[in-house]
C-alpha cells in the first residue's frame, strides 16, 4: 500500500512538475507575444504618423482674428445705421457723425 502511495505521489509530483514547466513556457511564450505586438503597434503608429498630412494653414489665425473683427464693426456700424434710420426718426447716415454722440452723450449724462 505504501508503495501504492509512494508511486501515486511520485506520478502527482511529475505532471505537476511537468504543468509548471508547461505554464512557464506558456508564460513566456505570451509575454513574448505581447513584446511583439506591442512592438508591431509601435511601428503601426511611427508609420501613422510619418503618414500624416502637414495641414498647410490657407487663412492664418491672425488673419481670421483681423476678419472677425472686422466684421464684428460692419455689423456694430449697421446695427447703428439700421437702429437710428430706420427704427427711429433719423437718417441712417446721421447714426455715424460725432455731433449726434455728443448730443446722445450729453443726454445721458445730463450735462446742459
Amino acid at each position: 500500500m505504501s508503495t501504492e502511495r509512494e508511486a501515486k505521489q511520485s506520478k502527482e509530483q511529475q505532471t505537476r512538475k511537468a504543468y509548471k514547466k508547461g505554464a512557464k513556457k506558456e508564460a513566456t511564450m505570451e509575454a513574448s507575444e505581447s513584446k511583439q505586438s506591442r512592438k508591431k503597434q509601435k511601428a503601426e503608429k511611427n508609420s501613422a504618423k510619418k503618414k500624416k498630412r502637414v495641414r498647410l494653414r490657407i487663412f492664418p489665425i491672425w488673419l481670421r482674428i483681423i476678419v472677425v473683427l472686422l466684421l464684428a464693426a460692419i455689423a456694430l456700424v449697421a446695427g447703428l445705421m439700421v437702429g437710428y434710420g430706420l427704427i427711429g426718426d433719423g437718417t441712417p447716415l446721421d447714426a455715424l457723425k460725432t455731433e449726434t454722440w455728443r448730443h446722445i452723450i450729453d443726454i445721458v449724462t445730463k450735462t446742459e
